[in-house]
């Protein structure tokens, strides 16, 4: 299983590029991409906190995602390479409320999502809390503290003045 990291020394959680496969019609990354990059990036999150492969079967526990709000900010074109960052916004026994930031070789912000996971106990199929380790990890994550960022609790609608 993964170490516990550091929350000074968090660093990026996911690092990949554009595959060729993402590119579409319009020569930039296609939106279901975006989506795609962040479900990697869940997967790497489940890996630092000791949900990888050996986690999940030494706990019988594992994430669901409940809710996503993606947002696009600028786009990615082929072969780009992406960085996805992770903000803790907030957590409880068995919820996490995170965000993610994927950027650019550059630092530009290319999209976010803001998710809601849920921990799952398999057998019982049911919502469970952490097992303690897992917790423990997740006490290190780097959370947004008093400033969250500016696109975190967003709602969709269209603004009429």
């Amino acid at each position: 299983m993964s170490q516990t990291p550091d929350s000074s020394t968090f660093g990026p959680l996911l690092e990949t590029r554009v595959a060729d496969a993402w590119v579409d019609y319009n020569g930039h990354m296609n939106d279901a991409e975006y989506a795609r990059v962040f479900s990697l990036a869940i997967e790497a999150l489940m890996e630092r906190i000791g949900l990888d492969v050996a986690g999940r079967a030494e706990h019988g526990y594992t994430l669901y995602t409940l809710e996503t709000h993606l947002c696009y900010r600028q786009q990615a074109h082929r072969s780009e390479a992406l960085v996805v960052d992770l903000t803790l916004l907030d957590h409880d026994a068995k919820r996490l409320h995170v965000f993610f930031t994927l950027r650019n070789a550059d630092g530009d912000p290319l999209a976010t999502s803001e998710q809601m996971l849920m921990g799952i106990d398999v057998a019982s199929g049911r919502p469970g809390p952490f097992p303690e380790p897992v917790a423990a990890v997740i006490e290190t994550l780097p959370p947004a503290g008093d400033e969250w960022p500016s696109a975190a609790g967003r709602r969709i609608g269209i603004v009429r003045r």
